[in-house]
């Protein structure tokens, strides 16, 4: 990874963080959650191992063939799950985008393969990075804005009012 090492290994931290955390999501959830938890908690690391500062570790040529084949195998995961629903498919993408990106590092022109992805000629196919990079600009924004909490307008409730004692639940229908 190019750029200042502090960069690098904060991104290094937040993947693994990212991975633990779903290794942990995965030990109370069951079916379908568990399944999701485990295909994230591959990502988070998988991530991390890229973020890597290229002075640690330029890992040889090899590596990123097992790369590639470990999230090949999580992408054709991910394409038998994409039928029990689309947030498979955002796990299919991913997969297929590290993949491109362990193809693209291990490129025979990329200088020193670990930041082969920063360099012109060997950093893949411009127009499918590009719009790999939007896919997630929109991604991210679109999963930021579900965080961000809904306020009540000035003057009047966020929702459905509620009878005295009652509480509104999800979807608007109120439980006394």
């Amino acid at each position: 990874m190019h750029g200042p090492a502090l960069s690098g290994w904060l991104l290094v931290a937040l993947c693994a963080l990212t991975g633990v955390y779903c290794l942990l999501r995965m030990r109370v959830c069951a079916g379908e959650e568990r399944r999701a938890a485990g295909g994230e908690a591959v990502m988070g690391f998988g991530m991390a191992f890229m973020a890597l500062p290229a002075a640690v570790l330029t890992p040889p040529g090899w590596s990123w063939a097992v790369y590639a084949a470990v999230f090949g195998a999580t992408a054709l995961h991910g394409l038998l799950a994409v039928r029990h629903g689309a947030h498979h498919l955002h796990h299919l993408v991913g997969s297929l985008a590290m993949v491109y990106m362990a193809v693209a590092m291990a490129a025979p022109g990329a200088p020193g393969a670990h930041a082969g992805h920063m360099t012109a000629g060997a950093g893949g196919i411009p127009v499918l990075t590009g719009g790999l990079l939007l896919y997630y600009v929109v991604y991210v924004l679109r999963a930021g804005a579900r965080l961000v909490p809904v306020t009540a307008p000035a003057g009047g409730p966020a929702g459905p009012s509620a009878p005295t004692g009652g509480t509104v639940r999800a979807g608007g229908t109120v439980r006394a």
